[in-house]
């Protein structure tokens, strides 16, 4: 992408961004610019207007609250250096297809990682958590001019207790919730089974109650587990394990030479360091959402039936009956 297009991505966004917020909206990213002082020239690629607003939603507006988030973000990103992890780095975590981004977006133009828990082989946490930041980072990288958010599908397909891990579900809470606000649209836990949910009920005390609300769990049971799948993909992309009809295999050799094609536009972007990059829109989200009652692999089936718009729908909790509003 040239630095034009990038200048006109960046700058489309913007523009939508101050048509969306309120007069007083707009004075609050300007008093956290205040608070934040002089930046670097990645700092500031980081904290466009669009990047700020999502940390001030995340904290209710709280101009200091957000603040000191977005500085703790920062600090996060000068020391762990998230945009400078390559797919070389990741490869041995990555062969298995366990976490990936497939070719296709949801309907509303999202990003989607797919997760399959029955391929989990990390050896070691700190490169599970290596390729998990990585592939947060690829997804936003990709995120088009128009959206903020990721997609995840989790596939429960041949699950066993031995594919969870407590620690690296609270390190991944952790991580998405205060270095990725906003960034999580929807979380779908496909065909979770029933022994999942004792671990599930176990990790929900770690979410926030936004992220607690994106996730939903679906089953191939339900009748209205393929409206809504139909309302948010076309079925023809999707794969067989989530109700679609691709049956292309991952394969590791096509998607690593994507990868490191798309290493190349990641280093491209940040190290120019411009302000009016689209990485400005692309940065860091909300949280793994783990949300269940100690009851049962029914009590959070989503019951829509139709999903005309990602700002507007509302998913239901059969249980409660409670209207969760997923912006």
């Amino acid at each position: 992408m040239s630095e034009d297009l990038k200048k006109t991505a960046c700058n489309g966004q913007e523009k939508m961004l101050a048509v969306s917020l309120s007069q007083e909206q707009q004075k609050k990213i300007i008093e956290v610019r205040k608070l934040l002082g002089t930046l670097s020239d990645k700092e500031s690629v980081y904290c466009s207007d669009a990047s700020i607003s999502r940390y001030l939603k995340s904290q209710n507006w709280n101009v200091k609250k957000a603040s000191q988030m977005l500085k703790q973000s920062l600090k996060w990103r000068k020391e762990y250096k998230p945009e400078e992890i390559r797919w070389d780095e990741v490869s041995n975590e990555a062969e298995t297809g366990k976490i990936y981004r497939p070719n296709y977006f949801d309907k509303h133009g999202r990003p989607v990682l797919i997760m399959r828990t029955n391929r989990q082989k990390s050896k070691t946490l700190k490169e599970e958590i290596k390729h998990f930041v990585y592939c947060m980072e690829n997804a936003i990288l990709n995120l088009p001019p128009h959206q903020e958010q990721v997609i995840w599908l989790v596939d429960f397909h041949g699950f066993n207790l031995s594919n969870v891990s407590f620690k690296m579900t609270r390190e991944v809470s952790h991580i998405l919730q205060k270095y990725y606000p906003q960034r999580l649209g929807l979380a779908i836990m496909y065909d979770a089974p029933g022994i999942f949910q004792p671990f599930f009920a176990m990790v929900k005390v770690l979410l926030e109650q936004e992220s607690y609300n994106k996730v939903k769990f679906v089953y191939s049971n339900d009748q209205n587990t393929k409206k809504i799948m139909e309302g948010l993909f076309d079925m023809d992309q999707l794969e067989p394990a989530f109700g679609g009809t691709d049956d292309t295999e991952f394969d590791i050799n096509k998607y690593a030479k994507r990868m490191r094609e798309e290493d190349n536009k990641m280093h491209s972007l940040w190290t120019k360091a411009n302000p009016l990059s689209p990485v400005s829109q692309n940065v860091p989200s909300e949280s793994v959402g783990l949300e269940t009652d100690s009851n049962a692999s029914n009590n959070d089936k989503i019951s829509s039936s139709s999903i005309p718009n990602p700002d507007k729908y509302i998913l239901v909790n059969r249980q409660d009956k409670n209207a969760v509003a997923l912006a």
